[in-house]
Order: structure tokens, then C-alpha cells, then sequence
């Protein structure tokens, strides 16, 4: 009679073992069928879903870091930029892959300010019917300020994010970006 209890404590030990690997398999799959997902990304901007392609070869070939502007490039204008820039010097060895874009209606620069005289700034005026239509391609911002807009090497439009206080955000994402990306 003794090996009664030492049977019935195995069975316990191996039916704990059985539900240590089995109720988290039961639970994914009843997850998955259930059509439960995960809230948000690992993103910190706004996703572009789906990614919009941009009608503009000047944006192909590097990834870029797109504001745009209407009218001057007032204060706010040269502290995004500036803000980019902090972005790409700190990706380091991946900062030539990315660069810096303002794309403005056609009543940008005069004077120019000097973080628009810098390499890796491009300045693009998006004029005229090519322009709007350009420009189009940008979601409107949700919160009506400034944008500050990831454009992949194919020249697709693919986040967005705040111009103020999105620095560790931004970068973060880049550099998991450039990392999965061998293009650009």
C-alpha cells in the first residue's frame, strides 16, 4: 500500500509538467483564433499603413527625413531641422544612409537659414501641379503642427512623428530600421 501515495505524486508532478508546457500553447492558440492583436508596434511614430508611394525621384535612393513647410522656415522650422540632424549624427556609422529633406510650398529661404546650408539638407519646392500633388501624398497632421516624415529608399512614405520632442522615438525606430534594411 505504501507505493499508493508515491504513484499518485508522480502522476501530480508529471500532469505539472504536461500543463507547464500545454497551457501556454492552449492560450496562444486560442489567442490567435480568437483574432486578438497586440495593441500597438514597436514603432514610436505613426505608422503609414499602407506605406504611400511618393511621385518624387529626388527622394529615391537614401532614406530620408522630410519636413514640410508652409510659408518661411520660422523657428520651429530650424529646430525640427536641427532635431533631425541630433537624429542622424547619433546613428553614427548609418548616418550617411539617411538624410535630411524640406520640402516647401515655393515661399521658403530668404533669407535661408543656416541649417539649411548644411551637405545633407535638400531643399526641395513643391510648386505647381507636380508639387500638389506631392504634398497630397502627406497625411495631414493630426495634431496640426509640424511633421516630421520617414521616406524609405524606394521613395515610399512610411512614418511620421511629431517635429517636437520625438528625438529618442524617431531614433530609436531608425536605427531598427536601418539595422533590418540593407537598402539605402
Amino acid at each position: 500500500m505504501s507505493g499508493l501515495p508515491e504513484r499518485r505524486r508522480g502522476r501530480r508532478q508529471l500532469l505539472l509538467v504536461a500543463a507547464v508546457f500545454l497551457v501556454p500553447f492552449a492560450a496562444a492558440i486560442w489567442l490567435y483564433f480568437s483574432g486578438w492583436r497586440p495593441a500597438s508596434g514597436a514603432e514610436h511614430g505613426e505608422l503609414i499603413q499602407p506605406p504611400r508611394p511618393l511621385p518624387s525621384a529626388a527622394l529615391l535612393g537614401s532614406w530620408s527625413l522630410v519636413l514640410l513647410l508652409d510659408g518661411s522656415c520660422d523657428e520651429g522650422c530650424v529646430a525640427a531641422l536641427e532635431e533631425m540632424g541630433r537624429v542622424r549624427l547619433a546613428l553614427d556609422k548609418d548616418m550617411p544612409r539617411v538624410r535630411r529633406v524640406l520640402l516647401h510650398d515655393g515661399g521658403c529661404c530668404d533669407p535661408a537659414p543656416a541649417a539649411l546650408a548644411e551637405p545633407d539638407v535638400l531643399v526641395l519646392a513643391a510648386a505647381g501641379a507636380d508639387g500638389e500633388s506631392l504634398r497630397a501624398r502627406f497625411p495631414p497632421a493630426a495634431d496640426h503642427g509640424r511633421r516630421i516624415y520617414v521616406v524609405d529608399p524606394h521613395g515610399n512614405l512610411v512614418m511620421s512623428y511629431p517635429s517636437a520632442g520625438s528625438s529618442r522615438g524617431l531614433l530609436k525606430d531608425l536605427e531598427r530600421l536601418l539595422r533590418l534594411s540593407r537598402i539605402g
